[in-house]
């Protein structure tokens, strides 16, 4: 075997660690390093049964979270998801309450709820020229106001479903958790979207540069409505399985995944300011966000404590980032 021969293999190995993002392996590392962390304060910490309790709350997150990447891949931001998600979750729960037929459209209905909601933001953002930080707080403050008004400022007494239930709590797979499959398929598509269509190469291009993405021939506003739509969906279809999962809808119920949907995304290695991203990486900035949040709740750290980190470790991102893309 020739020398040139034998460092074929070698060569593959140094090309593939090249390839890695550094991002996304220090995303694995620091989950290695929670889990490490957890196992000195709970023996539990470490049992798969844990573990897979855990991986089936980040479902929820990693759903809302990959609406979030879309947006973010943009160059753009969806601050409405707090009451998408909590409007999602509601509407599905009214349509339940309407016999058969309303239970059979209450999946449906939730999420084509969070789409109307996510083109508003698409269109303002793409057609008028709003920036998204302006628009998509205007309509998460809309959304609140009619959850608001339908509800009298009170909790919903609507319950969900039988099928959002299922869909949330139930296991086709012995050992698997609907939701968690849930998420690997809404994930496979998502990897299919950005990796494999026009549609993804468009929203990495705008997210470079958008003027030259126009100048390319791409229609750059509609790639962008379609984007916010598809953050409004998978917010709101979040929603409808968190309510699902709690049997019932409640007010605000969304207000806990704003910053971990968008610390997820950025931890994971996607560019805050755009054009740059990987939904492997995404995957381990859900797993890693919603590991520290069972080790601050072990070591019992209020919710303004966890805030305060979330909200430090994007500002960390943002200055990282942003020095990186000018």
């Amino acid at each position: 075997m020739s020398e040139a021969t034998a460092s074929q293999p070698a060569q593959r190995g140094v090309a593939m660690l090249r390839r890695i993002d550094p991002a996304v392996a220090a995303s694995f590392g620091c989950i290695l390093l929670l889990l490490l962390v957890g196992s000195l304060y709970s023996r539990s910490f470490l049992s798969p049964d844990y573990l897979l309790q855990q991986l089936k709350v980040a479902s929820f997150l990693g759903v809302i979270a990959t609406g979030m990447m879309l947006v973010i891949l943009l160059g753009q931001i969806d601050l409405s998801v707090p009451w998408v998600v909590t409007a999602g979750a509601m509407m599905a729960c009214a349509a339940a309450a309407h016999g058969t037929t309303g239970a059979i459209l209450a999946i449906p209905c939730g999420i084509l709820c969070g789409a109307a909601i996510g083109l508003l933001n698409g269109i303002g953002v793409a057609y008028l020229r709003i920036p998204s930080m302006i628009i998509t707080l205007a309509t998460n403050a809309v959304a609140q106001g009619l959850m608001v008004a339908y509800t009298g400022g009170f909790a919903p007494q609507d319950s969900a479903s039988k099928a959002m239930r299922y869909l949330a709590t139930g296991n086709v797979v012995p050992g698997l958790p609907n939701a968690v499959l849930v998420w690997a398929i809404i994930g496979g598509a998502a990897i299919w979207l950005l990796s494999r269509t026009t549609f993804g190469r468009a929203i990495y291009a705008i997210g470079n540069r958008e003027r030259a993405a126009y100048l390319s021939g791409i229609d750059t506003r509609r790639i962008t409505m379609l984007a916010f739509a598809l953050s409004g969906a998978l917010s709101a279809f979040g929603g409808v399985l968190l309510a699902g999962y709690a049997s019932k809808a409640a007010q605000s119920m969304g207000d806990a995944y704003l910053l971990p949907s968008i610390a997820a995304v950025v931890l994971g290695g996607t560019h805050i300011l755009g054009g740059r991203g990987s939904y492997l990486g995404t995957i381990a900035g859900v797993i890693l966000i919603t590991l520290l949040q069972s080790i601050l709740s072990v070591m019992q750290i209020s919710e303004a404590g966890r805030q305060l980190i979330y909200g430090a470790v994007i500002i960390l991102m943002l200055l990282i980032y942003g020095r990186q893309k000018a």
